[in-house]
């Protein structure tokens, strides 16, 4: 993939976290063509901790090209409302960006900052190839199994360090599916529908938990 593919492959992070794409958009695309409300702003990185004692902050790269950090003059911090802010340096050590924003000058200043997103306008996104979507596309769509079972609506995306899964909710509960290609079979933007394959135990538990 480019830039831009919810979270997300995705860029593999060593974390977990869930996070609602109706609010915010991962810097990542897959193929397809979706219709819901764009977001303002997409997520390019988050903020892990304080780098150093001269206010650099080491950032979890949300991006599927790093590089793009390099070229950055601002960004903006936050997750609701977000503020421009000066970029002044960028480095890259191992899978880390090593950022330095303006007004951000000791390590006291940039451990403050610890968990808040990095995000660019949407307008400012790396433009997608002919037949990419971004990942934000895929929420709400209708999840059918390969046997023509309803699951639910795509409701959430959870990134952990081995793959993506997408969270359906049902009359089953929620169930958690793995963005493998052994499950996911075809997404349908056209029809708003996502066909995937039920591999043994992924609803046995939701299942378990009606009785």
């Amino acid at each position: 993939t480019n830039d831009e593919r919810p979270m997300f492959v995705v860029c593999h992070s060593s974390f977990v976290w869930i996070f609602s794409v109706s609010k915010n958009t991962i810097e990542h695309e897959r193929r397809g063509s979706a219709d819901i409300v764009e977001p303002r702003f997409v997520v390019i990185g988050r903020v892990l901790k304080a780098h150093g004692v001269h206010g650099e902050m080491r950032v979890a790269v949300h991006t599927d090209v790093p590089e793009r950090f390099s070229w950055l003059e601002t960004v903006y911090l936050g997750e609701t409302d977000p503020e421009p802010v000066a970029v002044e340096s960028v480095r890259f050590h191992q899978n880390f960006a090593l950022l330095k924003l303006a007004g951000i000058d000791d390590r006291d200043a940039a451990d403050e900052l610890r968990g808040e997103w990095l995000q660019v306008p949407l307008d400012d996104a790396i433009l997608l190839e002919e037949g990419e979507y971004f990942l934000y596309q895929l929420i709400r769509l209708t999840v059918v199994t390969d046997e023509g079972e309803t699951l639910g609506e795509l409701v959430e995306l959870l990134e952990t360090g081995a793959n993506l899964v997408f969270i359906v909710r049902g009359d089953k509960g929620d169930i958690l599916l793995p963005d493998t290609k052994e499950v996911i079979q075809d997404i349908d933007f056209d029809n708003g529908r996502m066909t995937v394959h039920l591999l043994p135990g992924l609803v046995k538990e939701k299942v378990k938990s009606k009785k």
